[in-house]
């Protein structure tokens, strides 16, 4: 059922998000004005030699990935997903570039400290505090809310941020607040050439670049890293795209979505089970992760640079991408 549902995410996808996107992206329009295409010229030569895309998996906190990049004085370029800045940014690290791609206009602030965050948010919406995410969302979320809030104050400025015209306009304004340069793009929500194609109308609203972001973040960070920054050398953590398998199916991130279609008598049914070869072990996934992960496969087999899995866990492996542990990739970079 799992692999059903999966094959049909791209329609979903398009269904769910285009509107919105659209939306988002007209009211974006009088901060959009500094392409992603200016990017390059602001990174310094020396540091786009390679690079490390931080995602926000779990493996992130299980396997210490901050230490070990602050202890190598990696001197490439850090850039990390919106939902993995706090993890970043609390361990002493900032990224150089975050990327931020998902429309939804209250989830996502949450990754830059919410400045309007309520008890009545957090009362109507689990979504951090169940999953296997980020375990400082968890607990005390007002407090942690704050402290995020001051972070990403205290360190905007020196941030980059690659922002998506389909964001929030509540994103948005954070990123002015905290004095983060914005860098804006247009992400593919279908073919550009078809008859009413959303990707077409978003171009001619503001005229920026499109990128195929392969539909998350994560894999947008890698995209931008190879075709934008011209990085020829790039790693991944916190890239799992699945769960480890002592998580919970409620803390898996869409899990009230799939309860919802398929009933709890049928939910295990919808995970897909993969062992990964290189560690003898085996994670589980659901549609939408699975999803990704192919269209990663498909995407890195061709991509002008040499990619390397250092996530030391999950199911992201095939053709076109090296699985290696961090710390040889640090080692020799």
């Amino acid at each position: 059922m799992g692999m059903i549902l999966a094959e049909n995410l791209q329609q979903i996808t398009l269904e769910k998000c285009a509107q919105e996107g659209l939306d988002n992206a007209r009211e974006n329009l009088p901060f959009s004005k500094q392409s992603i295409l200016e990017l390059k010229d602001r990174i310094e030569p020396g540091k786009r030699d390679s690079a490390v895309v931080i995602a926000a998996g779990p493996s992130l906190h299980r396997n210490d990935v901050a230490r070990k990049l602050k202890d190598s004085n990696f001197s490439g370029t850090l850039i990390a997903t919106e939902s993995a800045m706090s993890y970043c940014l609390r361990n002493g690290l900032v990224p150089d570039i975050i990327i931020t791609l998902d429309p939804h206009h209250k989830r996502i602030v949450r990754f830059f400290g919410d400045p309007d965050l309520t008890m009545a948010d957090l009362e109507a919406d689990d979504y951090f505090r169940r999953q296997d995410l980020d375990p400082e969302f968890r607990e005390n979320e007002i407090k942690r809310n704050k402290d995020l809030l001051d972070l990403v104050n205290k360190h905007g400025s020196r941030i980059k941020a690659v922002v998506a015209t389909c964001a929030s306009r509540s994103v948005v304004r954070r990123c002015v607040e905290s004095g983060m340069p914005l860098f804006w793009w247009n992400p593919f929500y279908d073919d550009y050439d078809i008859p009413g194609s959303v990707t077409k109308q978003v171009h001619e609203l503001n005229q920026l670049p499109c990128l195929n972001a392969g539909g998350n973040v994560g894999t947008a960070c890698w995209v931008i890293a190879h075709s934008i920054l011209q990085i020829e050398e790039v790693a991944l953590v916190g890239m799992d795209l699945s769960y480890y398998a002592d998580t919970d199916y409620l803390q898996t991130q869409y899990y009230y979505e799939l309860l919802e279609l398929v009933g709890k008598e049928q939910i295990e049914d919808v995970f897909i089970h993969i062992e990964n070869p290189f560690l003898k072990r085996t994670w589980y996934t659901d549609p939408t992760y699975y999803w990704y992960r192919e269209v990663f496969l498909e995407m890195a087999e061709e991509a002008p640079c040499r990619t390397y899995n250092c996530t030391e866990g999950g199911i992201l492996f095939g053709e076109g991408i090296d699985f290696i542990p961090l710390q040889e990739f640090l080692d020799s970079h």
